[in-house]
């Protein structure tokens, strides 16, 4: 799947809902444990420890395997965007500002926000595709 990339691959409502669905899975895990046990403690990791003066965001390039989200990769930029080849090689990603000090709470609200309005992409993508494989 490579619903990041916006490349135009031809998924099924029921890929898009495996992504929504991993998301959410993703989004429990960062609102119930502790970040240091979580898939996204790397994200935290360089948000709130890289030198602001040098990077802008970082993110976390994300891939869904057998309906679990994998964080396969974290990755800081300092200006500019991914080269496509990069994005076309996951699922989704999340990319949150570089911010020292950022506290555990505001890092779990900022990325679950995140990942919750892709979720909820995924899910009107699925309705859309979906819809339009009805009517053909």
């Amino acid at each position: 799947m490579t619903a990041a990339s916006g490349n135009g691959d031809d998924m099924t409502p029921e890929e898009y809902e495996e992504l929504a669905i991993a998301l959410e899975d993703l989004i429990k895990e960062l609102r119930d444990e502790p970040i240091k046990d979580s898939r996204l403690e790397g994200l935290f990791d360089e948000a709130t420890t890289s030198d602001p003066r040098i990077w802008n965001t970082v993110t976390a390039f994300i891939d869904v395997e057998d309906g679990e989200a994998v964080v396969t990769d974290e990755s800081k930029l300092a200006q500019g965007k991914w080269a496509p080849e990069i994005v076309a090689g996951c699922d989704t990603m999340v990319t949150i500002d570089i911010q020292r000090g950022l506290m555990p709470d505001d890092f779990k609200y900022l990325v679950g926000k995140k990942l919750s309005e892709q979720a909820e992409e995924f899910r009107e993508q699925a309705a859309d595709e979906s819809e339009s494989s009805d009517s053909q």
